[in-house]
Parts: C-alpha cells; structure tokens; sequence
C-alpha cells in the first residue's frame, strides 16, 4: 500500500511563499513522476508542475517564474515552492505520483489549501 501525504499549506499575505512536501510511504521501489495539481472553488483541477524520474520539470505558463518542482529521491519526497503568490493562486493543491511499487500505479493525496489573502 502507497501513501502519499502533503504538508505545507496554509494562509500566506500576497507576495509571500510556501513551500509543499509531498512524502511517499509504502512498498517504494521508484517514482516516476510527480505532479502538483490545483483546483478552486467551481473551477476544474488544473496541472501545475510536473517533474520526472531524469528531473524534467514541466509548468503552467500561470505559475512560471515563481513555482520550483523538485524531488529528493532518497526521502521519496516532492516540493513544490511557491514565491510570488498571488490571490489567484488561491486553491486545493494536490500532489499525483507515479509509483512502481508491487505493481505500479498513479496515487493522490489528500489534498491541502493554500490561501492567498490580505
């Protein structure tokens, strides 16, 4: 069984950062991919970062220049730091890993809120 649990939401003024984790537990013997994913109220979830196995990174043009992706392979772990926020940025982020485990499969995790806000 893979888990995957995110920390590092909260509420941050415009123009502050956060910096997302996104930890692997379980039976691990690689990852694939990691994806930041984020989604707003009465908005569909839209896909933020993605990084691969060889560290190539991929960003919506609405986050590039302020949101790093990357990975720590020994800690099965994914980042996501975010500088510049804006309001806009305001959503549920959720983290997507490609895992080969047992067998290999895609997994979520639960999700965390991020709040821009004055």
């Amino acid at each position: 069984q893979v888990q995957l649990v995110e920390s590092g939401g909260g509420l941050v003024q415009p123009g502050g950062s956060l910096r997302l984790s996104c930890a692997a537990s379980g039976t691990i013997y690689a990852i694939n991919y990691i994806g930041w994913y984020r989604q707003a109220p009465g908005k569909q979830r839209e896909l933020v970062a993605t990084i691969t196995n060889d560290g190539r990174t991929n960003y919506a043009d609405s986050v590039k220049g302020r949101f790093t992706i990357s990975r720590d392979n020994a800690k099965n772990t994914g980042y996501l730091q975010m500088n510049s926020l804006k309001p806009e940025d305001t959503a549920v982020y959720f983290c997507n890993a490609g895992v080969i485990s047992v067998t290999s499969s895609y997994y979520w995790g639960q999700g965390t809120q991020v709040t821009v806000s004055s």
